[in-house]
């Protein structure tokens, strides 16, 4: 994309990597800033769903994060401007880590990172800038953006279910698709660029949360029925 980087994607990278390199050697940075859901349940410090993504495990991480949100987020200011850019970022944040906090509400679970909001901005663009491709390693070639974003989501939900690694799935599927529909909010235009692929995206979307919120009730039944069992 050739487009110039605008002033508030610039800022957002640099306080972003400012306040991570300053975690980097402040472990009670970390501590009071991550996603925890013990915290922000049990101690009301909802303040943690923003500030967990202003701080990254380490610089291969912050590099990560940040180099996608520069390569996109300058094409969504430049295209729909600033107020969406934040808006969009914002909100992806926040929804990927209210997923997270549906699924891990009843068991320990930490996280940290601003993949939520890099996912929305990324998802956002795929829509303001119909036709584009995106590139995802270790894929060595191009991906149009329509298979790229189903194959995101279907990617996404198999990570939620198989909980494997340190990847948040779950916050990347929900930033994806909270950023997509805060871009719709503020331009509804987008969705009838590309309306087949909007309503895939969102209709699919739908469907897989509502699994996982089932699914996660589920778990949790099953998790107290245990403990009753141990107390008995």
């Amino acid at each position: 994309m050739n487009e110039p980087t605008g002033i508030f994607t610039i800022a957002i990278v640099v306080v972003t990597s400012l306040v991570s390199a300053a975690g980097f050697g402040s472990p009670q940075l970390v501590a009071g800033c991550l996603f925890e859901p013990a915290m922000i349940i049990g101690r009301r410090q909802y303040y943690r769903l923003i500030t967990s993504g202003f701080i990254h495990a380490n610089w291969g991480h912050l590099l990560v994060n940040m180099f996608s949100f520069y390569s996109f987020g300058g094409a969504v200011e430049h295209l729909a401007g600033a107020p969406t850019l934040i808006a969009v970022y914002s909100s992806a944040l926040l929804g990927g880590n209210l997923l997270s906090l549906l699924l891990h509400r009843n068991h320990e679970y930490r996280a940290l990172g601003a993949s939520g909001g890099v996912c929305g901005v990324i998802f956002a663009s795929i829509f303001l800038v119909p036709g584009g491709s995106v590139y995802m390693f270790p894929v060595p070639v191009p991906i149009p953006s329509p298979v790229f974003a189903i194959l995101f989501i279907m990617i996404s939900f198999f990570g939620i279910r198989n909980q494997r690694g340190n990847i948040g799935h779950d916050a990347h599927l929900g930033g994806a698709i909270i950023g997509l529909a805060a871009a719709t909010l503020l331009h509804p235009g987008i969705a009838a660029e590309s309306p087949a692929l909007w309503a895939a995206v969102m209709g699919i979307s739908a469907v897989l949360f509502m699994y996982l919120y089932v699914d996660s009730r589920r778990r949790a039944g099953r998790l107290r029925v245990v403990r009753a069992d141990r107390d008995g």
